[in-house]
């Protein structure tokens, strides 16, 4: 090879890294850390493009109840731990028929082609299991509001989490462990 096409060719491989490595770290930013599971930015793209292509799509909002006396009675890390079972739990639940988010905190989202295809009741009971933990068995409870973008008077991802919201708030309100579906 000339030293002339030589020459020409290193920018465009630099370049052809660079690219690279902000895809990686785009990749990245869009997943949370600690659980694997899409930020709110990455679950947010994906929910939307979900939403467009299935009108029988469900909104789920999952909130981790007790988080905060679980963390000052057995430490960060069991709280971590439980951050991680809960969501692995809701990823697997999920499926292929939906994908899953980590808003923060103690707070998850999921959105799922067809709510009807999935058993709610079976979420519930997985999220309440107890977590192994350092020879403990902790008790894990969550409380669970669901939207189906059928009811809302137009399909919005930000209405369908609203009604979510206010339908897991409501669960909390019956004793912090159940589901809700709001609408």
């Amino acid at each position: 090879m000339d030293p002339q096409t030589a020459a020409s060719i290193v920018p465009l491989l630099g370049w052809a890294v660079h690219g690279g490595i902000l895809a990686r770290r785009l990749a990245t930013a869009r997943r949370d850390p600690l659980t694997g599971l899409h930020t709110r930015a990455g679950w947010t793209a994906r929910a939307e493009r979900l939403i467009r292509r299935h009108p029988t799509a469900a909104v789920l909002l999952v909130d981790l109840d007790h988080f905060k006396t679980l963390n000052d009675t057995h430490g960060h890390a069991a709280g971590d731990a439980a951050l991680v079972a809960t969501a692995d739990r809701l990823r697997t639940w999920c499926g292929h028929n939906g994908t899953a988010g980590r808003l923060g905190g103690d707070e998850f989202v999921a959105v799922l082609r067809d709510l009807a295809a999935a058993d709610l009741e079976a979420l519930t009971d997985s999220l309440h299991r107890p977590l192994s933990y350092d020879g403990l068995a902790l008790p894990l409870a969550a409380s669970v509001g669901a939207c189906l973008l059928a009811d809302l008077p137009a399909p919005c991802l930000a209405d369908a989490l609203a009604a979510a919201d206010a339908a897991m708030y409501a669960a909390k309100g019956r004793g912090r462990r159940g589901s809700r579906t709001a609408l």
